[in-house]
């Protein structure tokens, strides 16, 4: 609802109010003067009696059940201790009969069913036991008309209710599926983009020792370090791809890697030429999967920071599966360029970073440091709660 609709709704309601005061008041001026002519009272008390007919009608509105509980016992007092007046057989005024059945109106809408049944009982008996002669049966059968034409209002009004929010979760629900075929057309971009490019990297990559004449056995071998990492590149673009191009799938359906695949991609760092040597040691299975794929992505994130702004450099990868705490250490050796200002550099364009590595962690319960060493070399570290035996 916009601060337009709530001004308007606000508005109307306060100009409904003021009509209930002034309906109120006018009851109350006509009950005061004619109550002489209904009931023996006397004129000290005369607006206080007249009071109790006309002013429960101000709570119409803000409590309807109140409102007809004060009107239903001055109704069944009034006849008991005032008198009537010569010529008048009905035991109160009609402006007391009129408050009395718009405030049950007023209940069979909107209060509790409970509550309704009830009032429209104790008005029922009401009438029955205090109208003159045979009256009372045809005031029964006008109270229980609009108590059911009360009901049926109500229900009209909340079947509508019901609509309209079955009308909004339908628009919320056909915004979400343009957001997920603007996904799959980014999915679709992505794919022409970049996955064609990299699939082209991957031929050239396989094909050059074919082509080129007098290839080497090491540069041969690098070629296949190339092609192995684009296509593990591409097998991860299509799992992506996958995951945007499903209707609503969440990403964690998807394959994902973990804590099987580190030495996959320790060996293929190696390959590719980044001196890493790694230590392995407890337990495996006390990382959960969600924390094995958040220690895989940060370990793929901080080897491929070391590529990228520390290249040469000396890599070296700690694991430890131990019961509390599963770690992951990431050190580097010093370099010309310092890998801490390129990863804030790389954060104030917007790409991952430590921050991005410092949210995985985060979202799995777990926390991320980092720091500079003495001689210029970086640290990345990791801890992760271990999962339960």
């Amino acid at each position: 609802m916009d601060k337009k609709t709530r001004i308007r709704r606000v508005a109307r309601g306060q100009w409904l109010n003021l009509a209930i005061v002034v309906v109120t008041a006018i009851l109350f001026a006509v009950a005061w003067p004619t109550l002489q002519l209904t009931h023996q009272v006397s004129p000290a008390i005369q607006p206080f009696v007249a009071a109790l007919a006309a002013f429960p009608f101000v709570l119409i509105r803000a409590n309807p059940a109140l409102g007809w509980a004060v009107s239903a016992v001055s109704a069944l007092v009034i006849p008991r201790v005032f008198g009537l007046q010569a010529g008048y057989d009905y035991p109160w005024q009609v402006v007391h009969i009129l408050v009395i059945l718009a405030l049950l109106a007023a209940v069979s809408m909107r209060a509790a069913i409970p509550v309704v049944g009830v009032a429209w009982m104790s008005t029922v008996l009401l009438f029955l036991a205090d109208t003159p002669g045979t009256n009372g049966r045809g005031w029964a059968v006008g109270l229980t008309a609009i108590v059911v034409f009360g009901l049926l209002i109500r229900w009209l009004v909340l079947s509508r209710r019901q609509l309209a929010r079955q009308e909004e979760l339908s628009e919320l629900e056909r915004t979400r599926r343009t957001v997920l075929e603007e996904k799959a057309r980014i999915a679709r971009d992505l794919h022409d983009v970049v996955a064609h490019h990299m699939s082209m990297v991957v031929v050239q990559a396989q094909s050059a020792p074919y082509r080129i004449a007098n290839v080497s056995d090491e540069t041969r071998a690098e070629f296949e370090s190339i092609g192995a990492a684009g296509r593990a590149a591409l097998n991860e673009v299509r799992g992506l791809l996958g995951v945007l191009r499903s209707d609503g799938q969440l990403a964690e359906h998807a394959p994902q890697p973990g804590v099987g695949q580190i030495g996959e991609l320790l060996e293929g760092s190696r390959r590719a030429g980044i001196p890493v040597t790694w230590s392995v040691s407890g337990d495996a299975t006390l990382a959960s999967e969600s924390v094995g794929l958040v220690m895989y992505r940060i370990l793929q994130e901080s080897l491929a920071n070391t590529a990228r702004h520390a290249s040469g450099a000396a890599v070296e990868v700690k694991i430890t599966y131990q019961s509390p705490i599963v770690s992951l250490s990431v050190i580097n050796g010093p370099a010309k360029r310092s890998i801490a200002s390129a990863l804030t550099r790389h954060e104030s364009t917007g790409g991952n970073g430590i921050i991005g590595m410092r949210e995985r962690a985060q979202a799995v319960g777990g926390v991320l440091t980092t720091r500079m060493h003495d001689n210029g070399g970086f640290e990345v570290h990791a801890e992760f709660a271990a999962a339960s035996a």
